[in-house]
């Protein structure tokens, strides 16, 4: 592999993870819709220069994430409630029967690494980093539709969850009540693991549907 190729690798490499953790902040209501976010600006927050900001900027822009502001940054696009709830609807129609359904196909080998997908969850809620436990959140979930071997559900489901905004849980995270919401996901990979496929599907069920509650902006 030439320098050359190395470097191309390494700034493709960093723009993804500036895009990931913007997608991330994004989601977890950190950056909010109608304030102009520059590249400078997030990039010392990234440790990155603005060069890898503003190119995961476009990429953001043509998932309609967010909306250029010419020579000055960006601006999340807000989502309405009715999308939210739409998004929902979506999301308890899709993934409930599918994770009860892939249930007896998880090998046994694969359930340490499910627990430490559920973790790492816990970890970022321990730490009221928000953008973390968003993150993890997305590859817990992603992670289990994949054993489904259906690439347009979960590309599907990837979109839904890109374009919700969970403003809820920073309340959440002050309240202390993040831990145990995200121990929940441990409760999944717990009964997934007993085969019990009605038990997994109510309580994807009731997960997601909570979690439509948690989205919802705090009252001021």
């Amino acid at each position: 592999m030439s320098i050359d190729q190395f470097t191309q690798m390494e700034k493709v490499s960093l723009r993804d993870r500036v895009s990931r953790a913007l997608r991330a902040a994004i989601i977890a209501g950190e950056m909010e819709p109608g304030v102009v976010y520059s590249a400078p600006t997030l990039g010392a927050r990234f440790g990155v220069s603005a060069t890898p900001v503003r190119e995961a900027m476009q990429d953001l822009a043509r998932e309609n994430l967010i909306s250029i502001v010419p020579n000055k940054g960006f601006r999340v696009i807000e989502v309405a409630e009715k999308d939210l709830d739409d998004i929902t609807q979506i999301r308890l129609l899709l993934e409930p029967p599918i994770v009860r359904d892939v249930t007896p196909l998880i090998p046994a080998a694969d359930f340490p690494l499910l627990r430490d997908l559920a973790a790492k969850i816990v970890a970022g809620a321990e730490r009221g980093d928000l953008v973390e436990y968003t993150a993890a959140d997305q590859v817990f979930h992603l992670t289990l539709l994949g054993y489904a071997d259906n690439p347009r559900v979960t590309t599907l489901v990837s979109d839904l969850r890109d374009h919700t905004r969970l403003f809820g849980l920073a309340s959440l995270a002050e309240k202390g009540e993040l831990v145990d919401v995200a121990r929940e996901h441990f409760t999944i990979v717990d009964l997934i693991e007993s085969g019990d496929q009605d038990a997994v599907e109510t309580f994807m069920h009731t997960h997601i549907s909570q979690a439509r509650g948690r989205w919802a902006k705090p009252a001021d």
